[in-house]
């Protein structure tokens, strides 16, 4: 659930972020008084989300395998959109204010603000939409806990993002109109060097251009630091969060006049909420992108080897040591003097798994238990506990033991025959 939390997360919380500032520096009038080119920005969203489903499907089947013929052209309309909206956010006030006597100007802001949505969710959802296509792993059940659960993380990913998005909204009633304009111009920037990034990146991959120096370490600490790009996306309205509090602090009840004296009262407690409610999902935001994706990105460590007995060249494993149904790892030195490992594990109708911690494929990686699983540390492919102690695929290796007086006896030539192995 968390892996699918901190994946979906990132690629919806920019667009969220700029439909919601569009929507509050554009947004004048209610019912036939607003503008026909209002409905521009949704339409931009519709357009966004039903082209990155259709790319995400094409992709998914196989039917596009080369995404540069589509994502060039695509990035260099994204760099060119973003220019244009920060200048629309520059001018929006001037094009809201008393919009009827000049209502093609807005017009033209809403178009502009409708290309940049659409192009900007476009390049983010894709990825995004390709998270629903690994809810089922290969051969398991379609209803399943893990099934639910990443299901579960996929909408809260964007739960959060429309959640963050609407808490920073709510600061247009208390926040000066100019700060937020700010916090505005500092997102799409953010957006625009994300993009720019992208196209410098994918320039550089075809070789149309070539960088060197400062240019391209400048390249590179941008790919490095993408994650604090987005989260640097929600920080920036932390401007007009301060500026909510100010404003609320600068407040004072009328004398005399109690209605006016409570609507100062609710304004300040409003701007002091949306202030600290933006702090909060910052923090949140940072949090789920640091804390939440190391945790994703954790190597399992295996476990420490247990003890057994070892008395002239046989090694002997108790069935009460090793029956509870988990995995049991084990150390043996070969006599060249390689440290070798083994694993034991019950399977379901009481049979023994046996073989070494290792695999032809990838290896003395090793394997770890995990949710009743286990896996290969290396592939990360949970195998099948039923095929342990056969030879194939990413299965443990196999070696000949026998079971006796309620324990396993393993003969330790046939460990030092595949010590090699174990080699570096």
């Amino acid at each position: 659930m968390l892996e699918q939390f901190v994946t979906v997360l990132p690629g919806t919380l920019g667009p969220a972020l700029l439909v919601m500032c569009l929507n509050v520096l554009l947004g004048v009038g209610e019912g036939r008084k607003r503008p026909r080119s209002a409905h521009w920005r949704f339409l931009g969203l519709v357009l966004g989300i039903l082209g990155a489903t259709v790319f995400a499907a094409l992709r998914a089947t196989a039917v596009i395998n080369q995404r540069t013929f589509i994502n060039y052209p695509t990035l260099v309309c994204c760099v060119i959109a973003d220019i244009a909206v920060m200048f629309v956010i520059v001018v929006a006030r001037r094009m809201t204010r008393d919009w009827t006597h000049h209502a093609l100007w807005l017009h033209i802001g809403n178009a502009v603000a409708g290309i940049a949505i659409a192009l900007t969710v476009f390049r983010a959802l894709p990825d995004v939409i390709l998270e629903l296509t690994i809810f089922i792993e290969p051969g398991d059940p379609v209803f399943t806990s893990e099934m639910l659960l990443r299901a579960l993380g996929f909408m809260l990913g964007v739960g959060a993002s429309i959640v963050v998005a609407c808490i920073i909204r709510s600061m247009r009633l208390t926040a000066t109109p100019l700060w937020f304009t700010v916090a505005a111009l500092l997102l799409m920037a953010l957006i625009f060097i994300q993009h720019l990034t992208s196209l410098v990146t994918l320039m550089l991959a075809v070789g149309d251009i070539m960088l060197h120096g400062l240019s391209f370490h400048l390249l590179v600490w941008f790919i490095n630091n993408t994650s604090w790009m987005i989260i640097a996306q929600v920080w920036v309205f932390i401007v007009p969060a301060i500026a909510s509090v100010i404003a609320g602090f600068r407040i004072s009840a009328a004398v005399g006049n109690p209605a006016d004296s409570r609507r100062h009262v609710a304004l300040k407690r409003r701007a002091m909420l949306s202030a600290a409610w933006t702090v909060i999902a910052s923090i949140g935001v940072t949090v789920a992108l640091t804390y939440g994706v190391a945790q994703t990105n954790k190597q399992p460590v295996l476990s420490r080897p247990e003890s057994y007995s070892l008395v002239h060249d046989t090694a002997t494993i108790k069935f009460s040591q090793i029956s509870d149904g988990h995995l049991h790892r084990f150390q043996y030195k070969a006599k060249d003097g390689t440290v070798m490992r083994f694993i034991i594990i019950k399977k379901n109708g009481g049979a023994y798994g046996v073989g070494l911690d290792a695999c032809e494929n990838c290896g003395d990686a090793g394997y770890y238990e995990k949710d009743g699983k286990i896996i290969c540390k290396r592939c990360d492919v949970a195998i099948n506990l039923a095929t342990i102690g056969f030879k194939g695929g990413c299965n443990p290796i196999p070696f000949p033991y026998k079971t006796t007086h309620g324990a396993i006896v393993i003969n330790t030539a046939d460990l030092d025959a595949l010590s090699s192995h174990f080699k570096s």
